[in-house]
């Protein structure tokens, strides 16, 4: 739409104007099942609601297109109007280290792209020389999405080594919105274990940040280990090594490797926040993408629930559910997709559907 772009007098155009994106909102109403298409000027791919007055969806754009859009749902439930109801943001280093958002500088907005369209993320999530005078852009955006109890909105972003962002979104996000940047761990001496390219992510109700890692770790970043300043010049990515751990996940290695990581493949990361499965508040859930199973870290140990037949699980994201409070176990669990692109794959072959799967944890063997 014309208001996205340059020229238009939307608060977020006016200062981060928007040219083209693909992919936007639409709300389904059970009520009257009906389908609302929502026309915004930033690309989706993950949602996330905010507990705020205006039950604010957050979103992220699966690795490009340069900013940070959000709908304010409570006013689009008033008016149904596009325009009014989104906003959009810059991921903005406070790089003169004031503690605020001052103009800024900026490379190119770029991104590795698949011939399918989608991102596959930057090797350079800071490409501009920093000018101590004023903030800078990240050249990136959020591929999965995650909000902390404080209010404070994390995405990762990828490629290599790839890393997450926090984004405080102040009184007015457009104007005022901070980012603070975190590179994975990698070639760091003062990193006791190193790894690459993160996706899918969650924030625990303790703060923590959860991430899955393409070279086969589950890593988490609690914030509140850093000891350096978390603004300034020096803060473009290496200022915490401390906030970082690294799991390694179940199974073997590639061949030949040494490393620390595993040969599975990891998409996505929930926090069971409420312990609707039974292994206890804020336990990370981490997709075993290759080994048909999904992985839960308890007390510093793994716990892998393996779908047996049919072989082929690949699970894509979960959430957890109480169905009846007073039936004990039988009550709650964690549903999660069958999301492969090729179900046809799987063990039972041409035919096959996508399927949602059902995890229910008893307390013991024989609980009723």
């Amino acid at each position: 739409p014309s208001f996205c772009k340059k020229g238009s007098s939307v608060p977020s155009a006016e200062i981060t104007p928007v040219e083209r994106s693909g992919r936007q909102l639409e709300m389904y109403d059970p009520a009257t099942k009906k389908t609302d298409m929502i026309d915004t000027c930033f690309g989706t791919h993950h949602l996330l609601f905010a507990m705020d007055a205006n039950d604010t969806l957050w979103t992220s754009s699966g690795g490009g297109g340069g900013v940070v859009g959000w709908l304010n749902t409570k006013m689009w439930d008033k008016t149904h109007d596009a325009q009014k109801s989104q906003g959009w943001t810059a991921l903005v280093l406070d790089t003169n280290g004031n503690g605020k958002r001052d103009p800024y500088a900026e490379g190119e907005q770029k991104v590795t792209t698949a011939p399918s369209g989608e991102s596959l993320g930057t090797s350079e999530a800071v490409n501009t020389i920093a000018d101590l005078t004023h903030d800078t852009r990240l050249n990136a955006a959020f591929y999965g999405i995650g909000i902390g109890p404080d209010g404070m909105v994390w995405g990762t972003v990828l490629g290599f080594p790839g890393g997450l962002a926090r984004l405080n979104p102040g009184k007015n996000p457009p104007e005022t919105a901070l980012t603070e940047y975190y590179e994975v761990p990698w070639n760091d001496p003062k990193a006791p274990v190193w790894g690459f390219s993160p996706r899918g992510m969650d924030v625990g109700s303790d703060g923590i940040a959860w991430v899955a890692l393409a070279s086969g770790h589950l890593a988490s970043f609690d914030r509140s280990k850093c000891k350096g300043p978390l603004n300034g010049p020096k803060a473009t990515g290496r200022q915490c090594p401390e906030g970082w751990s690294l799991y390694q996940t179940p199974g073997p290695k590639f061949k030949n490797v040494t490393d620390s990581g595993s040969a599975d493949s990891h998409y996505y990361v929930w926090v069971d926040t409420f312990d609707t499965l039974g292994l206890g508040k804020n336990v990370p859930i981490i997709t075993g993408n290759s080994s048909d199973s999904l992985i839960a870290l308890v007390n510093g140990k793994f716990v892998v629930m393996r779908i047996p037949y049919p072989m082929g699980f690949f699970a894509k994201g979960m959430d957890g559910r109480f169905d009846d409070t007073k039936a004990g176990w039988k009550g709650k669990g964690v549903y999660t997709t069958w999301g492969t692109r090729t179900p046809f794959h799987s063990e039972t072959g041409k035919g096959t559907l996508p399927k949602v799967v059902h995890f229910q944890l008893r307390p013991n063997p024989l609980a009723d």
